[in-house]
């Protein structure tokens, strides 16, 4: 299972929120470098990188902050938020995104969300959903819609998803641990899906349940920020794995 730290970002410093509300916005380090430099210090190759900016205001604002991780740590970003158009994507890989997750598009642009698939292959594009009471949310978590995450879903795997990062925005930045029951009901459902985890995780125990479960990945933020989960606890994990 991949472990995948997360950067937050408004204007450019790494922050992070409860439930996905603007209004608990916490700043941990005006430098997301020096942070992604420390996860990659501690044998860390994956990063799920955030533009807050970018979703409130539906274009990529934050890329250059991309663009210097991506030069200067050789960590495999997955970079979200915001990404609305082909101009945004070409913006975020062009940046030094490996990966993009486009969430709130795959709602409201399925067509431009399925494009994107095509064009640039399923191991690039992650679907990120998103969810409220078993519904996707949109908009940096703003708005949720009528559309129930199975369904969502099932509708991307049969255009070509693979991955997807689910994120249950009741306990995200809470650290009351992650949905356990929702993750283990949708890899029963759709075994076929690379899940990745996302939202609660508040302590090293619970990343041997995700594993056995059958998540691909799991997304760690707070936890991290809070000091409730090391990093070289997460170096041993990864060393005890390879």
């Amino acid at each position: 299972m991949k472990i995948i730290p997360a950067i937050d970002l408004i204007e450019g410093k790494c922050v992070r929120l409860s439930k996905g509300d603007y209004a608990t916005q916490k700043t941990y380090n005006e430098n997301p470098l020096e942070v992604a430099k420390a996860f990659e210090d501690h044998g860390i190759e994956y990063l799920h990188l955030v533009d807050l900016d970018g979703a409130k205001s539906e274009h990529i604002v934050n890329h250059k902050v991309l663009e210097t991780i991506a030069a200067k740590t050789s960590l495999k970003i997955d970079f979200g938020g915001g990404l609305k158009s082909d101009e945004d994507l070409r913006i975020a890989f062009e940046s030094g995104a490996n990966q993009i997750t486009g969430g709130s598009i795959a709602v409201k642009k399925p067509k431009v969300f399925e494009q994107w698939i095509t064009q640039y292959g399923n191991e690039k594009i992650i679907l990120g959903a998103d969810v409220q009471n078993k519904r996707i949310a949109i908009n940096g978590w703003l708005e949720t819609s009528d559309y129930p995450l199975c369904d969502f879903i099932q509708n991307y795997q049969s255009k070509g998803i693979q991955y997807v990062i689910c994120t249950d925005i009741s306990k995200d930045g809470m650290l009351e641990g992650p949905a356990f029951e929702l993750y283990e009901d949708l890899l029963q459902k759709q075994p076929q899906i690379k899940l990745i985890a996302s939202g609660g995780i508040s302590t090293f125990e619970e990343l041997p349940k995700l594993a056995n479960l059958g998540c691909e990945g799991t997304i760690i933020g707070k936890a991290i920020y809070e000091n409730k989960i090391a990093l070289k606890d997460l170096e041993q994990f990864i060393l005890s794995k390879s």
